[in-house]
């Protein structure tokens, strides 16, 4: 398992990724899984994998050799991010079916980009091979083990958030995850893009070993249990906490 997420808001985009594949008890392995293309000044893609290791790599592998050979189809000809998402599940479903669409060979993928001319935006990629996007009501997108992750982003993100409380946003989400799940591991990376720039240079790697993310884990876990420890406290003699009228079903 791993965990992917992006954030379009007013001020641009954040990717977020682990990097640790998990195929048994003894085979932890590190990978990647964060993917930039693009050309300077002209358009920029980063492309976030998850799912079968094997597909998500074949899959990068085709996106790289049709840039290479200058394909009619391929991410420096495609007119809008929506058409990058649509060719990006296509390779996918072609690796699957290379394999006879066998169960455990899906892949999902989050891609969000830029094209000069045109808005920033994120897509999600099933691994069916279609896609959504984000909007002003969902500001993020999540692969692989989104669940633990989810809650701070619901909260704290809104169309206005600066990009710096979105990728912090983004590292607290993914520390949550990894605090609550061993298939999600660092080395965690982090990429920020600035709406209209067309250069992709806000790209970060943080190792199990860096000190800062291991300060966000203990302020935000502090910060959880200063808050709970504000919480208004339980009142059994309050009118507004329902007394058990039947007691017949109590074991």
């Amino acid at each position: 398992m791993s965990y992917c997420l992006a954030v379009a808001v007013d001020d641009g985009m954040v990717f977020c990724s682990d990097s640790r594949t998990i195929e048994g008890v003894d085979r932890v392995s590190t990978y990647g899984k964060m993917f930039q293309f693009g050309s300077d000044g002209q358009r920029q893609f980063v492309i976030l994998a998850s799912g079968n290791l094997a597909t998500a790599q074949a899959t990068i592998a085709r996106v790289k050799l049709d840039i290479q050979d200058n394909a009619a189809r391929n991410l420096m000809r495609v007119a809008t991010v929506q058409e990058a998402a649509d060719y990006l599940g296509d390779l996918s479903l072609t690796e699957q079916q290379r394999h006879g669409e066998s169960d455990g060979m899906e892949a999902s993928f989050i891609i969000g980009g830029q094209i000069a001319g045109s808005d920033h935006e994120v897509a999600l990629v099933y691994p069916q091979g279609n896609h959504i996007t984000t909007s002003s009501d969902t500001l993020f997108l999540q692969i692989g083990e989104s669940k633990y992750g989810k809650p701070i982003l619901d909260r704290i993100l809104a169309p206005n958030t600066s990009l710096d409380t979105c990728a912090l946003c983004s590292l607290v989400s993914m520390d949550s995850t990894i605090r609550s799940n061993l298939t999600v591991g660092p080395p965690v990376e982090l990429l920020v893009y600035r709406t209209n720039s067309l250069v992709l240079t806000g790209h970060r790697k943080f190792n199990a070993d860096s000190s800062f993310l291991r300060e966000i884990s203990r302020a935000w876990d502090q910060r959880l249990k200063d808050a709970f420890h504000l919480m208004p406290a339980l009142n059994w003699e309050s009118d507004s906490i329902d007394p058990i009228a039947d007691k017949s079903n109590i074991l």
